[in-house]
């Protein structure tokens, strides 16, 4: 275990390098200018040159990232160009309520898909089951930012049983948590009832149900437990849905996060707050199908790691 864990680091390292040169390879080729963002419009063509200069950006492309390869080692993800603060202080500020509402989230999601799942294979070709996987459908095909602006709209708007917007108490998190957990429930709900008809039918089920076990016993210890393997690798995957999605939601919902940072920056071509929020995000994804890995073998002992 410890030799893959290493490997796996070594493998995540590699990928997180190339994250950093095709991020920043396309920055470097979009035609919005930096410095023009920072001069103003009203701003001379002398003044916007003498901007790029300061910033290094007239330097070639690989002079910029060797440059920023070589502050990123030391732990330095740069200066943000319009907030005049270091990029790991503005993400350090926003990155714990973005935690906090994916955490949340996944648990949603968690409870809802499996419910879901659970119930719709053991209802399997009944009404239930084909009104369940109607209603993951719907949760999958549904953009995010419609769920957040109609769920927006009626609970906080019209009932007014949440907040509008912002950050502070648990009321705050319903309706954020909801929409993000939205999408991942209906996938998982759709993967757990496929696992768990694979596993009901398994000789192992037959031979339980031969020797006199409860069915409550059966579906909990037996059925679940290998049941929920996908969905364990399925988490590790879906923090990368969370973080492509969480910039919408924190800007639907006014949530101060990352998102709503990166959405900032990319509006404003802050590319240093771009390529930390980058980083921050692939080292997420990255991290969390390595635990998903790691914590699989523990769940079922047949898997081995290599």
């Amino acid at each position: 275990m410890r030799g893959y864990i290493i490997r796996r680091l070594l493998e995540s390292a590699l990928i997180l390098l190339g994250i950093t040169f095709v991020t920043f390879i396309l920055l470097y080729l979009v035609p919005a200018d930096p410095a023009r963002q920072i001069a103003g419009r009203s701003a001379t063509a002398e003044t916007v040159a003498n901007i790029r200069d300061q910033l290094g950006l007239n330097d070639p492309f690989f002079v910029q990232y060797g440059r920023y390869i070589t502050n990123l080692f030391q732990g330095d993800l740069g200066r943000s160009y319009l907030q005049r603060a270091e990029v790991e202080d503005l993400i350090a500020a926003r990155l714990p309520a973005s935690l906090m509402l994916m955490v949340v989230a996944i648990i949603t999601e968690l409870i809802m898909g499996l419910t879901i799942g659970v119930i719709a294979a053991l209802r399997r070709n009944r009404t239930e089951d084909h009104a369940l996987m109607i209603f993951s459908f719907v949760s999958i095909s549904a953009p995010q930012f419609v769920i957040g602006i109609l769920l927006l709209y009626v609970f906080a708007v019209q009932l007014g049983w949440f907040p509008i917007g912002g950050y502070g108490t648990p009321m705050h998190f319903v309706l954020p948590a909801i929409t993000l957990g939205f999408l991942g429930g209906g996938w998982y709900s759709r993967m757990m009832r496929s696992s768990m008809i694979d596993v009901l039918a398994q000789d192992f089920v037959r031979t339980a149900q031969a020797k006199g076990l409860s069915r409550f016993r059966i579906i909990t210890r037996h059925v679940m437990p290998n049941a929920i393997l996908p969905i364990i690798a399925m988490i590790g995957i879906d923090i990368g849905l969370f973080m492509s999605g969480i910039v919408v939601v924190e800007s639907v919902f006014g949530w101060p996060g990352i998102g709503q940072l990166a959405w900032q920056a990319i509006q404003r071509v802050d590319i240093p707050v771009i390529m930390g929020v980058t980083m921050v995000s692939a080292t997420a994804i990255v991290m969390g199908n390595l635990l998903a890995d790691i914590v699989a073998p523990f769940i079922d002992p047949r898997i081995k790691t290599k």
